[in-house]
């Protein structure tokens, strides 16, 4: 029976996207923010699509509203997810000299992912993005 638990834990997926929480010095923060903000286009497509198929009433239209709406809200909360669990806790530090700026502008990610998984207007999405481009200054691309 224990081979078994074993087994099926071994074999479940893991859904997390930020680096493991152990000091290993592996990170490339330039390409997590690259990667939120290819999760911001998908959630801009998503609500771009949602307002091509609002009032439509055919069940092929109603199946692809509800499959934009769920990708909207999955790559939002990717988003969330990259922020609080990579670089709020690592990559944020009481000990920048900036911290208090860096703080919001993270934070303001977060808020901006939230309110476009809440809302359909193509607005949010594009806050989001904004919120997002607004880090890559602390983020640069390093050539190796």
């Amino acid at each position: 029976m224990k081979y078994w638990i074993l087994l099926a834990a071994l074999l479940v997926p893991s859904w997390a996207w930020a680096h493991c929480q152990v000091p290993c010095g592996i990170y490339d923060d330039h390409a997590r923010v690259q990667q939120m903000l290819e999760d911001a286009a998908t959630v801009e497509k998503a609500t771009t699509m949602m307002a091509e198929l609002a009032g439509k009433s055919d069940a092929q239209s109603q199946n692809q509203m509800v499959r934009w709406v769920m990708n909207k809200e999955s790559h939002a909360q990717k988003v969330i997810e990259t922020i609080s669990d990579y670089f709020l806790t690592q990559r944020v530090k009481p000990s920048q000299k900036d911290y208090a700026t860096r703080l919001q502008k993270h934070h303001g990610v977060i808020l901006a992912a939230m309110k476009a998984k809440q809302n359909a207007d193509g607005k949010y999405a594009a806050e989001l993005m904004a919120a997002i481009s607004g880090l890559k200054g602390y983020y640069p691309e390093h050539k190796h």
